[in-house]
């Protein structure tokens, strides 16, 4: 079983969730791209780290664990870190369930108050529920589903596509039997499935 997973997609679609819960079916080490791009902050998500620091830190934490799993973004400013993938999963989940969780996450996060109109939060907000619903329709300047697919379409491991609205231990179980029969790395195979039914395996161009 590959163990060098990249999990993507998405601001709500569970990239995080997924990849702690696989990181512990492994035992092995979970780390996350927001970690690195954002410096620490109370407020959380308010300062982003210099994109030469977050690359020294990313590939300093990967290049010393054998197995792993990376959740989140990294499109461009990882990039260096491709040729440790082994396995990349791509998670798609409709705006409307995505967002919803988005702002559940925030008001858990920061408080009703703290996100009312005119209060320390709301503007930040704001913003950043814009920002992650432009997603499907985001061009390439974005994190967006054209930017991920442009770049998806450059890698040479396999890809698992999971596109749905299915809970997390679901994915839990389709990613790791997917992992205990994926192809070798060096082939360059993708794997189509939407909640429950596997639809196609295509190969990349």
């Amino acid at each position: 079983m590959s163990k060098r997973v990249h999990i993507l997609g998405a601001a709500g679609s569970g990239t995080t969730t997924l990849g702690r819960a696989l990181a512990e079916h492994c035992t092995c080490p979970h780390f996350d791209t927001d970690d690195y791009f954002w410096l620490p902050s109370d407020p959380p998500f308010q300062h982003v780290r210099s994109r030469p620091e977050r690359q020294a830190l990313l590939e300093a934490d990967l290049v010393q664990h054998r197995q792993w799993v990376l959740s989140g973004s990294l499109c461009g400013w990882g990039d260096m870190c491709i040729p440790l993938f082994e396995v990349v999963v791509f998670l798609w989940v409709p705006s409307t369930v995505r967002l919803a969780r988005l702002a559940e996450r925030e008001r858990s996060r920061f408080g009703e108050a703290a996100l009312a109109p005119g209060r320390v939060m709301s503007t930040h907000h704001t913003k950043f529920i814009a920002w992650a619903a432009a997603y499907d329709d985001g061009g390439l300047e974005m994190r967006s589903r054209q930017l991920h697919e442009q770049w998806l379409r450059s890698l040479l491991c396999p890809i698992l596509r999971l596109e749905g609205t299915q809970p997390w231990e679901e994915s839990l179980v389709q990613v790791t039997q997917y992992l205990s029969t994926e192809p070798c790395p060096a082939q360059s195979e993708q794997s189509t499935l939407e909640w429950g039914n596997k639809v196609s395996s295509q190969s990349q161009a």
